[in-house]
């Protein structure tokens, strides 16, 4: 029967939740990838013996992929494994201050004290306010649809208001960091959580200061086998539950008709279901799949959210100075962002992110050589030279790293691969090759967020990174629960 089946678009984080979730509530569920891989964004590669977590390199928030085996009673142990990871962090400053961002409260609050003279009991009620927040207005914003009525009717609501503060709404994040801390480099530590969602910490609300809380009080981890190991293990446990997979299938067209979804198009065949969720690009959904240029215009209103240009560089040396993961601040941070959401440019000194999966996993890279994934934040696609930006970036990262490092890196690349927006969107159909869709630099951004539904077409629904609650691993999966509630 129609009524039991169910079609996803797309096979990125919030596909693969969503289609297990509507499995295990007795659909049919097909689900359908232009390209010939699960995972969007979290893929990964292997060249000259190195191997490479293509994109997403943090894990925080483990509850959610147990969670879809809890509800599955599969043994996740059977599919997926982690560990801790004891140092969320560690950032290099140009002034040779380095700090180890422990995932311990009181040990995170004491390197503060002892590298940039923080108080530590300024450090612990600064995430003891962040884990606050979270607990009271993140849980609501994250896990329930903001587009319904009766999420706004509930006791918690109230409840969760009642502990906003004023500068949580007309502070930008860097105000709220300045206020609280004495050094400018743990204002800046601080400020950094801005990017995990694509934003400024010059624009966005202080809202934010919540997202410290999935790092630093949560905890960070290590899925065995990179991060590409969650990609298998959620392909696999949909597969398990009855889930059809068609790969090389992009969809062609959303059918729909008098208010109603009734299937897709895909190699010129109609796939008939009355329930249909999309896990792409809500802006191409729009634009390409519904026809509805008018309404794909009207999320654009909204500004993108920064992009990525990444290096992947197979190092012939291995440096006991680097964690997992490692940040190495620009000096001049605010430039740096007025670059990317204003002149639509990459700074002379950008700030450094490399991710080392070897220091936990040997056998990611040959012995005695490091796979490094390089990557700095980018201003979403506008038509720039990418090809010249990332000749000139390339150079830059290098003679920082080489001067922070204290030692030549050029030489000790042995293989290299990039990807830069204009790759991003070819591959994940990711609009301008923005990673998060939209920013959130603006304190009503949470509230812009497209929908998990579309009141026009009955049916049709939409989750992952481009819609509601945001993008990242976390939120993808939350997106995915989100559809499924609203499905009941």
């Amino acid at each position: 029967m129609q009524d039991s089946k169910a079609i996803v678009i797309g096979t990125g984080m919030g596909g693969l939740a969503i289609a297990i979730r509507l499995a295990l509530k007795g659909y049919q569920v097909e689900v359908f990838e232009k390209n010939s891989y699960p995972g969007g964004k979290l893929s990964a590669f292997e060249k000259d013996g190195f191997r490479f977590d293509a994109g997403p390199s943090l894990f925080t928030q483990p509850q959610n992929v147990e969670e879809l085996f809890a509800l599955a009673g599969e043994p996740i142990d059977q599919y997926f494994s982690y560990q801790s990871v004891p140092i969320a962090n560690k950032y290099f400053y140009e002034n040779g201050k380095q700090v180890n961002a422990y995932t311990n409260a009181e040990d995170f609050a004491q390197e503060m004290k002892l590298q940039l003279n923080e108080d530590p009991k300024v450090v612990i009620k600064y995430l003891q306010q962040s884990k606050k927040l979270y607990e009271n207005i993140g849980l609501l914003f994250l896990n329930y649809s903001l587009h319904r009525a009766k999420t706004w009717l509930n006791s918690r609501v109230f409840k969760a208001l009642s502990t906003v503060k004023l500068p949580y709404l007309f502070q930008t994040l860097h105000q709220y960091n300045s206020a609280k801390f004495s050094s400018p480099e743990a204002v800046q530590l601080f400020n950094r959580f801005a990017t995990y969602n694509g934003s400024s910490p010059y624009k966005t609300p202080a809202m934010l200061s919540l997202i410290p809380h999935l790092e630093q009080n949560q905890g960070t981890y290590y899925p065995k086998g990179g991060m590409i190991s969650i990609t298998n293990a959620l392909y696999q446990l949909a597969i398990n539950k009855g889930v059809k997979f068609h790969f090389d299938s992009p969809v062609q067209r959303i059918i729909h008709s008098k208010g109603s979804v009734s299937g897709v198009v895909v190699n010129d065949q109609v796939f008939s279901a009355k329930t249909v969720v999309s896990n792409a690009d809500v802006y191409f959904t729009y634009k390409n799949l519904l026809s509805n240029p008018v309404l794909a215009k009207k999320v654009l209103q909204q500004e993108r959210s920064s992009s990525a240009v990444i290096f992947y560089w197979g190092i012939k040396k291995k440096f006991n100075q680097l964690e997992l993961h490692n940040i190495f601040f620009s000096k001049e941070y605010k430039n740096e962002f007025d670059y990317i959401f204003k002149e639509g440019k990459l700074t002379a000194d950008p700030t450094v992110y490399i991710n080392i999966t070897a220091k936990l996993e040997p056998n990611q890279s040959p012995e005695g050589k490091e796979n490094w994934f390089v990557m700095v934040n980018a201003p979403a696609n506008i038509g720039q030279d990418w090809e010249e930006l990332k000749k000139v970036l390339r150079e830059n990262i290098l003679l920082k790293l080489s001067r922070m490092l204290g030692e030549d890196i050029s030489e000790l690349i042995e293989t290299e691969h990039t990807l830069d927006p204009i790759l991003i969107e070819q591959q994940t159909s990711s609009f301008m090759g923005s990673l998060y869709g939209t920013s959130s630099n603006s304190k009503f951004a949470a509230f812009l967020r497209h929908a998990n539904f579309t009141s026009a077409i009955k049916g049709l629904y939409f989750c992952g990174g481009s819609v509601h609650p945001g993008g990242g691993i976390p939120l993808c999966l939350k997106s995915a629960k989100i559809v499924s509630d609203l499905i009941e």
